[in-house]
C-alpha cells in the first residue's frame, strides 16, 4: 500500500457574496475531487490546537502527525533546517520577509504594508537584496541567510524569542504599531527601508510595474526544534515535495527525504505536473511508502485577496496534482490511500489564516466509502465526522488508529 498526502495550503475559505454565497472551493471546477467524493471518507479536522496561532507551521506539523503543543518551537527554526543553518541551543531564528510598503513622505512608521511577498519576488532577485542587507545591516551576533522567494532568515546569537506580527496579518495597515519593541530589531527594519527602497533592483522593479521589495520584516521567532523521526515513528519511508522552506525544514527535522522539483516556486504558476510526477516516481520506483505533496498557491492567492486566482489554483491542484497522482498510481497498478486537505483556511475577506477545522477527503483504491456528492467545506461538515486532535488523522491514513476511538 502506498500513502499520499496532498496538502493544498489555505484552500478552505468562507462563503463569498461575489460567488453567490459559495466558497472558492465550491466555486472551483474540481471534477477529480468530485469523482472521488462519493466513494471516499469526508470529514473535518482541527489542525490548529486551541490557543495557538493558525499558521502553516503549526498546521502542517499537525498534518504530519506531530502535536504542535509538544513539538512547536517557532516557524523560522523549521525554515532554518531547510536552508541548512546549524543552530545552537541559545540561537533564536526569525523569518525575514522581503515586503512591499508604501514610499510616501514621512517616517518609516507611517508607511502602509502593501504585499507580504513583494509580488512573489523570484529567488535570484531576492538573493541580491539579502546581500545588500548583509552589507548594510551587518553587526556582531546577527546573521542573515537567503532562502526562497520572499522568505529569508535572521539568526540572533544568544537571542531571545520575541512575539512579532506576521506581515500577511496586517496588509493595508500602517506599520508603526506593529514594529518590534526590541531596539536592535526595530532599527534594522527601519534601516532596511533606507537600503532597499532606492536599490537599483527595486528601481527596475518599479519601472516594470512590480512592487518593490523595500523593507525587511521580522517575525516567526523560535529556538532550535527537535522532531522525532517520521520513519521510526510510522515505519514508513517518506518523501517531502514542496517549494517552501517551512515544509522542507519539517522534512529535515523528521529525517524525511526531499525532492526539489525544477520550476516549483510556491506561486500560482508552479510546476504542478512536476510535483505529481515526482511523487509517482518516488512511490513506484524510488522505494518510498509515503509522499507529502505541498502546494502553496491557494494560500498565496488568499493572502492577496485574488478570488479568481485562488479558484484557478484549486483547479490546478485538482487537475494536475490529484489527477496526475491518481493516473500515475493506477497505471502502475499500485494500491494506495490519498488524503487531500488544506492545513488551515485562508479566507479571501480575511487575507490571512484562520483556525477553523478544515475539510478532508480520504480515498482508498482498494475499497469504497460512503461519501458525498462533492468535496467542499459544507459537505465535509455535514458528515458529522470530526477529528478534534488533527495530528491523529495521519494515523488513520496509515491505518494505525481506529477512527471510532479517536473521533470526537
Amino acid at each position: 500500500m502506498k500513502y499520499v498526502i496532498i496538502l493544498s495550503d489555505g484552500m478552505a475559505g468562507r462563503p463569498l457574496e461575489e460567488l453567490g454565497g459559495r466558497t472558492t472551493l465550491q466555486a472551483a471546477r474540481t471534477p477529480v475531487m468530485d469523482s472521488l467524493a462519493p466513494v471516499s471518507e469526508l470529514g473535518m479536522a482541527s489542525m490548529v490546537p486551541e490557543g495557538m496561532a493558525p499558521g502553516s507551521d503549526t498546521a502542517n506539523l499537525s498534518v504530519m502527525g506531530y502535536d504542535p503543543k509538544i513539538y512547536y518551537t517557532g516557524r523560522s527554526p523549521l525554515e532554518a533546517l531547510s536552508i541548512g543553518v546549524q543552530m545552537e541551543d541559545t540561537d533564536v531564528s526569525f523569518r525575514c520577509n522581503l515586503v512591499s510598503v508604501t514610499e510616501e513622505e514621512g517616517e518609516y512608521e507611517d508607511q502602509v504594508i502593501l504585499d507580504h511577498s513583494s509580488d512573489e519576488i523570484d529567488t535570484e532577485d531576492a538573493a541580491v537584496l539579502i546581500e545588500a542587507l548583509k552589507d548594510g545591516l551587518g553587526r556582531e551576533g546577527y546573521e542573515f541567510y537567503a532562502g526562497t522567494s520572499y522568505r529569508h532568515l535572521l539568526i540572533w546569537k544568544e537571542g531571545k524569542v520575541i512575539e512579532l506580527t506576521p506581515p500577511h496579518d496586517i496588509l493595508t495597515r500602517r506599520i508603526g504599531e506593529y514594529l518590534p519593541k526590541d531596539e536592535v530589531l526595530r532599527d534594522m527594519m527601519k534601516k532596511s527601508y533606507d537600503i532597499l527602497r532606492n536599490h537599483p533592483l527595486n528601481v527596475k522593479r518599479k519601472e516594470q510595474g512590480l512592487k518593490p521589495a523595500n523593507s525587511a520584516w521580522f517575525w516567526g521567532a523560535g529556538k532550535k526544534p527537535a522532531l522525532t523521526s517520521f520513519g521510526e515513528r510510522t515505519g514508513k519511508k517518506g518523501v517531502m515535495i514542496s517549494a517552501v522552506d517551512l515544509l522542507k525544514g519539517i522534512a529535515v527535522g523528521a529525517d524525511m527525504d526531499r525532492i526539489l522539483v525544477e520550476g516549483a516556486n510556491g506561486g500560482l504558476h508552479t510546476n504542478y505536473e512536476g510535483k505529481a510526477g515526482a511523487a509517482v516516481e518516488a512511490l513506484t520506483k524510488g522505494g518510498y511508502d509515503f509522499a507529502y505533496i505541498h502546494v502553496e498557491a491557494p494560500d498565496e492567492m488568499g493572502h492577496q485577496g485574488r478570488i479568481e486566482d485562488k479558484i484557478t489554483a484549486i483547479e490546478y491542484v485538482d487537475e494536475k496534482i490529484l489527477g496526475g497522482v491518481l493516473n500515475g498510481l493506477r497505471k502502475a497498478g499500485e494500491d494506495f490511500r490519498i488524503l487531500l486537505l488544506p492545513d488551515h483556511p485562508t479566507p479571501i475577506e480575511a487575507r490571512t489564516h484562520t483556525g477553523e477545522p478544515v475539510p478532508y477527503l480520504l480515498y482508498d483504491s482498494t475499497r469504497d466509502s460512503q461519501g458525498a456528492a462533492v468535496y467542499s467545506e459544507e459537505t465535509a461538515a455535514l458528515t458529522g465526522r470530526k477529528w478534534q486532535d488533527g495530528y491523529l488523522l495521519i494515523g488513520h491514513l496509515l491505518e494505525e488508529v481506529n477512527p471510532e476511538e479517536e473521533l470526537c
